[in-house]
């Protein structure tokens, strides 16, 4: 046992507590735990905003059975809590200045949702808390319901290799069945989770025919906003069985946002089928439907159609629409060095930082050696993300890349290293 490992349980006895009144006495560990399972909702409640604060990877799996607690108000703070623990940067929520208590902005799972999949830190997220998770989703009542599913997708992000099949495995029928929940909220945060947690990872098995044709049905539903996510969740899955679909409703649309929507998820799935299609949209006078084509032929790893691509290009002007050339040419060439510099040289433009941070995640897998040059970029924040993009891309092979950059000297980009690390150990 290394002398990290002894000193943790001592660190917990000692400062674990949230006094409730200037006189309270701090609260030991072992104290907390017996807490949890008091009679007495107001002891379960203050225990658990203690332990959400506090943050401990420890109170984790005691900490689930709060989860589906008797009591809204305790199982809203669980979910809170379960959230604060694995966190890329922690929140509190309430702090003790002088005799006077600081009461901060809560801890809302679906503004941590939207924060995207890097919101998650390194520590590795137990089974049974998202099962406790996709339990209380199903809850009565429909703030917890939004609360677990939305924290479920926060953290369900996190496993990986044979602890990802197996979270993809038992999710995936309730998850399904919830797009069929009377609640149109409900509906439309399982689909939105569901096209995060199922989004297409390389050592992926197929996804389930019942989680896809689920999202399939959302595609009629009456609330565009609903149809939209629904797309997005399916190209997010690569589900092939939805393509000709989708086509048919970029016919049937031709133009708008639902167009943009339904073309955008056809050229996440690039199947075959719909090459045509997007290689017609090359020349279109619309610079997202453009640019989106583009990305399609990208994905779809065909070679000859660069030629066709640069064409389309010749004499584009605008930044973004340019910069999907750039990652087409990654994509469909050799991974050089000089095939990411425009991607890299974009994260330093603000306008263009997240579409290139999205391509470099993309470009990433079995093609890391390219990524070799530009992590050791002077400014820290082009660092990071490369990181980050390395992490996303699951490709175990960027380890020999990352690993000697935990000495790194800026803290964002040790940061950015541990979550990749932890993510890419896992593969």
């Amino acid at each position: 046992m290394t002398r990290r490992t002894v000193a943790g349980p001592l660190i917990l006895f000692a400062v674990l507590s949230f006094p409730a009144s200037p006189a309270s006495a701090q609260v030991p560990f072992e104290q907390a735990m017996r807490d949890l399972t008091s009679p007495d909702a107001g002891t379960r409640l203050r225990t658990v905003q203690m332990l959400k604060d506090a943050a401990y990877s420890e109170a984790a799996l005691p900490l689930a059975r709060l989860v589906t607690d008797p009591q809204d108000d305790v199982q809203l703070e669980a979910i809170a809590a379960e959230l604060n623990i694995f966190l890329a940067e922690k929140i509190v929520t309430r702090k003790r200045v002088g005799l006077v208590v600081e009461v901060r902005s809560p801890l809302a799972a679906e503004a941590t949702f939207t924060a995207g999949p890097l919101a998650v830190g390194p520590r590795p997220v137990p089974l049974p808390v998202l099962d406790a998770l996709r339990t209380a989703a199903r809850d009565d009542n429909p703030r917890v319901r939004l609360e677990a599913v939305y924290a479920f997708g926060v953290l369900a992000v996190e496993p990986g290799g044979s602890r990802r099949r197996e979270l993809l495995r038992t999710s995936g029928p309730d998850l399904a069945a919830m797009i069929g929940a009377v609640d149109p909220a409900h509906r439309y945060a399982a689909l939105r989770v569901i096209g995060r947690v199922f989004g297409r990872r390389p050592q992926d098995d197929p996804i389930q025919q019942e989680v896809g044709d689920a999202v399939i049905s959302a595609l009629n539903e009456r609330d565009v906003a609903m149809r939209a996510v629904a797309m997005q969740a399916l190209g997010a899955m690569h589900y092939e069985r939805a393509v000709q679909g989708l086509m048919d409703l970029f016919q049937y649309y031709r133009k708008g946002d639902m167009a943009e929507a339904s073309l955008d998820a056809i050229a996440h799935i690039a199947h075959v089928s719909s090459l045509p299609l997007l290689s017609s949209e090359l020349t279109s006078k619309n610079a997202a439907f453009k640019a989106i084509a583009i990305e399609g032929l990208a994905r779809a790893g065909d070679r000859a159609k660069l030629t066709a691509i640069q064409s389309a290009l010749s004499g584009e002007r605008n930044e973004a629409v340019l910069l999907t050339g750039s990652f087409a040419s990654a994509m469909l060439s050799e991974a050089t060095v000089d095939s990411l510099a425009t991607l890299v040289k974009a994260l330093s433009k603000s306008k263009l930082r997240d579409q290139a941070r999205g391509y470099l995640a993309e470009v990433a897998f079995g093609r890391t050696q390219a990524f070799a040059r530009p992590l050791k970029d002077p400014g820290a924040r082009v660092r990071a993300d490369l990181v980050d993009a390395l992490g996303l891309g699951y490709d175990s092979d960027a380890l020999a890349l990352l690993e000697p950059m935990m000495s790194d000297p800026d803290v964002r980009v040790g940061r950015a290293v541990e979550r990749a690390l932890a993510r890419l150990r896992q593969q």
